[in-house]
């Protein structure tokens, strides 16, 4: 990317991925990225599972009904916990380190797709989070954030149009009322 603005204009969700294995060096820059990552008093309370097995991939892509199949397409997830007895804001700093990731992603001409866990549920009504650290020995003590699918890109999509931002939703000073 030329800058940081064009790269944020031009990074969307992208659910749709080739069978193409990503390249390890940069699976090791995408969790670099993640590891560079800020956090509440400098605790670092989050940890990272790298999947990419095939099965569990599958696996993990029923952890809730919706909104969950880039996992089963991609070739790679991370799934982005935390240790919630170190850190009250261990769901911003994992959330931090999550966008980090996506954005070197982009960098890379990679795709990805925030698919959020936490507070969601799997078909049978169970708490998501739970399905996943069932599913890959999460100790309790972790909050499980969100998996982030990464993958060479099988979809294009437009970057943002600047000219459609919501600057209504800017305030100035203080709030103000819609006029």
């Amino acid at each position: 990317m030329d800058n940081l603005h064009s790269l944020l204009l031009s990074r969307r969700t992208i659910r749709k991925y080739t069978d193409q294995p990503v390249n390890p060096d940069d699976v090791k820059l995408i969790i670099e990225a993640a590891l560079t990552s800020p956090s509440s008093k400098s605790v670092r309370p989050w940890q990272f599972v790298i999947v990419e097995d095939k099965d569990m991939l599958a696996q993990l892509g029923k952890c809730k009904p919706n909104y969950a199949t880039s996992i089963s397409n991609a070739p790679l997830a991370v799934v982005v916990t935390a240790d919630m007895t170190k850190s009250d804001a261990w769901i911003e700093d994992a959330s931090i380190a999550a966008l980090l990731m996506q954005l070197q992603a982009q960098d890379l001409g990679l795709g990805s797709c925030w698919v959020e866990v936490r507070d969601r549920y799997d078909e049978a009504g169970e708490p998501a989070e739970d399905y996943v650290r069932q599913a890959l020995g999460i100790p309790e003590e972790f909050g499980v954030l969100c998996i982030v699918s990464i993958g060479y890109k099988n979809e294009e999509r437009r970057p943002i149009d600047p000219s459609k931002l919501l600057w209504e939703k800017v305030h100035i000073g203080k709030w103000r009322a819609d006029e």
